[in-house]
């Protein structure tokens, strides 16, 4: 299904069938202890390696990253794309490396390891030498820190992100594993977590609070995809995949102390095209993975 501006019946949602057996937890989640640090990126070095130093220095083995400003050159990044290899439910784009200085607007990134060695998954939210805007996936070794972004990020030494091939969509994904314990931060808990495929964006970060007792919580970074994506606005989507960042998100208890969860996000299309606002919940299943840290919040 191509990209593009759609209205779906009242409480309908899509789903797509992956290529491998699905695991039976939906949901996979670990608690820790999260400090939050101002991180330095440094130019002349790629996007994995500049980002990855200051959190290896803190000793890091997870952590949610959010960077704004800054620029750089050169530029790598690929697009959701619909995938005709029955390998795999969706894919991405040929990568584009757009010539000249690119000016960040605003960056998601999850940190873990991949084959024993640090590595960022990153989507991000740019601007383009001739003033487009635009949104994808980061190739962050092909990218070069050109002026360094401001960042933060929420980092964990007791939980961590994984990068490892997932049977059910034959990806290789983050997902959180426990380690050999290091002397956990004094800061709040925190949870580092996983959507699987097709269930709810939104309703798992509740479930995430419920299964670790949080009265409520801020959801730090968050990098995913969702099919066919709609916003309270009323503004839906028609596409297979997508590619997002979360802007800003919350779990909070309502009156009666049920769990809701509000997320803001952006997303970036099969064709290219950016949306934003903030997802309806229960009608907005993952499509690949949704990677992201909940900060407890106290009530």
């Amino acid at each position: 299904m191509p990209g593009g501006q759609a209205r779906f019946p009242a409480g309908e949602v899509r789903k797509l069938v992956q290529p491998g057996p699905a695991s039976p937890s939906r949901i996979e989640s670990l608690e820790g202890r999260c400090r939050a640090i101002d991180i330095a990126l440094q130019p002349g070095r790629n996007l994995n390696d500049s980002v990855a130093a200051p959190l290896l220095a803190q000793g890091f083995e997870a952590a949610a990253v959010v960077l704004q400003g800054g620029s750089f050159e050169p530029f790598v990044y690929v697009l959701p794309a619909t995938s005709s290899d029955p390998r795999y439910a969706a894919y991405y784009s040929e990568p584009s490396a757009p010539a000249g200085e690119i000016r960040l607007e605003t960056a998601n990134l999850t940190f873990g390891r991949r084959d024993g060695e640090p590595f960022v998954h990153c989507h991000a939210v740019w601007i383009e030498p001739d003033g487009s805007r635009r949104a994808g996936h980061i190739m962050p070794d092909e990218t070069i820190v050109a002026s360094p972004p401001e960042g933060i990020a929420w980092g964990l030494s007791d939980a961590a992100f994984r990068s490892e091939h997932d049977p059910e969509t034959n990806f290789t994904l983050f997902h959180p594993v426990a380690v050999t314990p290091k002397p956990a931060s004094a800061g709040p808990r925190a949870v580092i977590a996983r959507i699987l495929p097709n269930e709810d964006a939104t309703e798992s970060l509740e479930t995430i609070c419920r299964a670790h007792g949080f009265a409520g919580a801020v959801v730090r970074g968050g990098v995913g995809s969702v099919i066919d994506p709609r916003f309270t606005s009323g503004h839906s989507v028609a596409s297979d995949s997508t590619e997002l960042l979360v802007r800003g998100g919350q779990v909070t208890a309502g009156p009666s102390g049920e769990l809701r969860c509000e997320l803001e996000i952006a997303l970036v299309d099969t064709r290219g095209d950016i949306h934003e606002g903030r997802l309806v919940r229960g009608l907005n299943p993952v499509c690949i993975t949704f990677e992201v840290m909940l900060e407890e919040r106290q009530v």
